[in-house]
């Protein structure tokens, strides 16, 4: 009898690397593994490296691999398993799914990842409890996710909750999207690296910049000004979304309460009618991606046995 332990193959796909673990049913990351997304080599050794990647850890002879959840970038149609779009990989209409059963035999889903952190956090994780969720990643880029009853929403064209794209800045700088005063052209931890640049004359991570904030009146402008970018938009989110509980994950996050304390106060601030969540950090870390890419493979494995 086979007794070895059943997992799925979870690859969350970064623009400079791969995140990769075998989660068990019970979203236990049982064994990780990072590898280079080799980007610079073009689009189609990407899909080739999560190829290999994914048979490899489909081989292992200590678990049975029993379907595989990868979990990518921009837009993603993931009930054709299609990449639509991902301008840091290259990529335009790829079929991921296809490639990625054909070469490992499995059952595979694909998913945004983003939207895969906040289920893993629903689920799981800090909002376990909350029917109505918004997990935001703020981070080099800012994006979202909406969870209602413990699955997430991507709107009609997958692009749900691209909270970072709202204007709060009107003719403000130049977002990545190609608009001015984006959220993330003004809030994300490149824009406050930024903003602490342009007002010290010197460069700092975002992490010495939030230590240097109680003591050092530059760095607190710098988080001060950050903090009213992120607080406009997710009164917006709030005003649209109504969710009952905010999660915050992505670099930004691991600030905690020096995050937390002075966005609850700036969101009770500008506060009128709306009712304000409950506002926590997330619990799950740089794994939420692939505890999330393996709850939509076994979703895509349940769902194949009952069309047996």
């Amino acid at each position: 009898m086979n007794s070895r332990r059943d997992v799925v193959v979870a690859i969350d796909v970064g623009g400079t690397s791969m995140k990769c673990a075998l989660v068990d049913r019970d979203g236990t990351v049982v064994h990780t593994l990072r590898r280079p997304t080799g980007r610079e080599h073009g689009p189609d050794v990407v899909v080739d490296s999560i190829a290999d990647t994914a048979v490899e850890l489909a081989e292992s002879t200590q678990y049975r691999a029993r379907a595989v959840g990868l979990v990518v970038p921009g837009i993603v149609d993931a009930d054709t398993g299609v990449a639509v779009y991902a301008a840091n990989l290259g990529w335009r209409d790829v079929p991921l799914r296809q490639r990625i059963e054909a070469r490992t035999g499995l059952p595979t889903a694909l998913g945004h990842d983003v939207r895969a952190g906040g289920l893993a956090e629903a689920r799981l994780g800090a909002g376990r409890g909350s029917d109505e969720l918004l997990f935001i990643a703020i981070g080099t880029g800012i994006a979202g996710a909406h969870i209602v009853g413990g699955r997430s929403l991507t709107g009609a064209h997958g692009s749900a909750v691209e909270l970072g794209h709202v204007v709060v800045r009107p003719g403000g700088a130049v977002c990545g999207c190609g608009q001015r005063g984006c959220v993330e052209a003004h809030g994300s931890a490149i824009a406050f690296e930024k903003r602490y640049v342009a007002l010290a004359g010197q460069r700092a991570t975002a992490e010495q910049i939030i230590a240097a904030a109680g003591t050092d009146a530059v760095a607190a402008q710098a988080w001060r000004e950050t903090i009213d970018v992120l607080a406009d938009g997710l009164l917006v989110a709030v005003a649209m979304l109504d969710p009952g509980t905010i999660v915050v994950g992505g670099g930004l996050a691991s600030a905690g309460d020096a995050l937390l304390s002075p966005l609850r106060e700036a969101l009770r601030a500008r506060a009128t009618f709306h009712s304000l969540p409950s506002l926590v950090v997330a619990e799950l870390g740089d794994v939420a991606g692939c505890i999330g890419a393996a709850i939509l493979g076994l979703e895509r494995l349940e769902a194949q046995n009952e069309q047996v």
